[in-house]
């Protein structure tokens, strides 16, 4: 349902820039690239660095364009995937705060891994095979520091077991009944503290219950079910920069 879609997308937005007083930068829409609005694949932002990604599905490699132009007008050290060989889509890529993870996915491969640890190389990346989704943040995110939200599914459970098993540090894990709610957007920001932006309990009533236990969260729940019969997740549909203001894409 188109028109239901766009709803859900305008409260997407409003809880980001209205609510949350994050300064938004709305791309225009292109209706020959029917997945646009799933920004998070075409770029990985960390610190002053973007990596402008080469998308797994050939049909997306033009939503880069756009993309690059903003984060250069942003003036970050933009970095853009040219290997014909590698794959890689930002919903693949969970960054915890000290590490990297890499999903290898249909749309991500060992060499699209390879080349986002040669981007960062402050951090480690540690690659996880997916398993029965399409990216590695179908079932997973950060929900606060220190803390992986993980869906419940056997799928997701292989995950977060594979990686505690890559990375030397321990984390702590909030486990969801149901992997889609798992994706969630973590923020802290200045006067409001910690902030997660998860799907909603028409949705979701059981998984709402976990988030609602969280202690000291402004919590915000957002439908998500059209962009979800896309595989289109919370996290898909934005690019989060750290600049010296608050800044989503």
């Amino acid at each position: 349902n188109l028109d239901v879609c766009r709803r859900e997308h305008a409260l997407y937005a409003a809880a980001l820039g209205d609510k949350l007083g994050l300064h938004l930068i709305e791309l225009h829409a292109d209706e020959g690239l029917p997945d646009c609005p799933f920004v998070e694949d075409v770029a990985v932002v960390c610190g002053e660095t973007a990596l402008i990604t080469r998308p797994g599905a050939t049909s997306r490699r033009r939503e880069v364009e756009e993309v690059k132009k903003v984060l250069e007008d942003l003036q970050l050290n933009v970095v853009q995937m040219t290997d014909e060989n590698a794959t890689l889509d930002g919903g693949d890529v969970l960054f915890t705060g000290r590490e990297f993870f890499v999903g290898l996915s249909g749309r991500t491969n060992q060499r699209g891994a390879e080349i986002l640890a040669d981007t960062f190389k402050d951090f480690a990346v540690s690659t996880v095979p997916v398993h029965n989704a399409l990216h590695l943040k179908s079932n997973c995110s950060m929900a606060g520091p220190n803390l992986i939200a993980i869906g419940s599914s056997e799928a997701a459970q292989k995950t977060l077991k594979t990686m505690q098993q890559m990375s030397d540090h321990r984390y702590d894990k909030l486990t969801v009944p149901d992997d889609h709610a798992a994706n969630c957007i973590y923020l802290n920001i200045p006067n409001k503290g910690h902030v997660l932006l998860h799907r909603a309990p028409e949705e979701f009533p059981e998984s709402v219950k976990v988030f609602e236990k969280l202690k000291d969260y402004v919590l915000i729940p957002l439908p998500a079910t059209e962009l979800d019969k896309v595989d289109g997740l919370l996290t898909c549909c934005s690019l989060l920069i750290y600049k010296n203001e608050n800044m989503g894409v």
